[in-house]
């Protein structure tokens, strides 16, 4: 979605700035011990104090049932769209935990994840935690008006998989949003293989586009695993993994990350 006006810019500010006001909330709240229907029961209550519904909640793909969480609660292995109902296991000191939120607020939308170590993570951990960060902040960047979609790509996939020697997840990628919650265009994470395997590679960023991107990144696989009418998503060889995701608004000056202050988050939580 293209947006320009002022009041349409504020309001997928507001939207946005309410998916950082929910992991701040997450942040003091978070700790071993918790079931993933409790964490889910906590963000609905915090997204209905914030004057928010979940954007994820009964959400419909062909092939699967309806979204059944308010949230994407993710642990370790799992890189995606976990559900409150995936397990009923208690966290545990060290699990790696994604959380996606998804908002509609005042009829736009906000979308944004974040990874937490629950009370501690090792070095590997840490490690693939500030590839997420970091090759987040350096794609970001990368997204300048006038630029090829594939910049994001180049910029991401360096980091992640040249410097940090980690390797990101194929065939899941960012989107476009705005008052829906997926629109085009696709956000690949990686640089294109061969022609036709990312169409919108050469798209170009324009002023006023609204973009969700998201690197998901795992220690040692490029490939998933999913019951094809179950939602969660899991590494192929069972590695932990990580997910960022920020949305960005195109400007003539340049990208401007509509979730600041997602940056401030911590690694470590509980």
């Amino acid at each position: 979605m293209v947006v320009t006006a002022a009041r349409d810019i504020e309001g997928a500010t507001a939207a946005a700035q309410c998916v950082v006001r929910t992991h701040e909330r997450l942040v003091e709240f978070l700790r071993a011990g918790q079931t993933l229907a409790q964490v889910d029961r906590f963000v609905a209550e915090t997204l209905a104090d914030l004057d928010c519904k979940s954007a994820f909640l009964r959400y419909k793909i062909p092939g699967h049932p309806p979204f059944p969480s308010h949230s994407c609660l993710s642990v370790n292995e799992c890189i995606v769209h976990g559900t409150h109902l995936m397990s009923d296991h208690p966290l545990e000191a060290g699990d790696l935990f994604s959380i996606d939120i998804g908002v509609n607020h005042q009829g736009w939308i906000g979308d944004a994840a974040w990874t937490y170590a629950i009370e501690a993570a090792d070095e590997t951990a840490l490690k693939l935690m500030e590839s997420g960060r970091e090759s987040l902040r350096r794609g970001i960047e990368a997204m300048q008006p006038g630029k090829p979609l594939s910049d994001w790509a180049r910029a991401v996939q360096h980091c992640v998989e040249k410097e940090y020697g980690f390797l990101l997840v194929r065939g899941l990628g960012g989107h476009g949003y705005g008052r829906k919650l997926h629109g085009p265009p696709f956000i690949s994470n990686v640089l294109p293989r061969y022609p036709g395997e990312w169409p919108d590679a050469s798209k170009k960023f324009e002023p006023g586009m609204l973009i969700a991107v998201e690197p998901m990144i795992a220690v040692s696989t490029a490939s998933i695993t999913s019951n094809s009418r179950e939602w969660p998503i899991f590494t192929a060889d069972g590695s932990i993994s990580v997910h960022y995701e920020a949305d960005v608004l195109i400007t003539e000056d340049g990208p401007r990350d509509l979730t600041e202050g997602m940056a401030d988050l911590p690694d470590i939580v509980g």
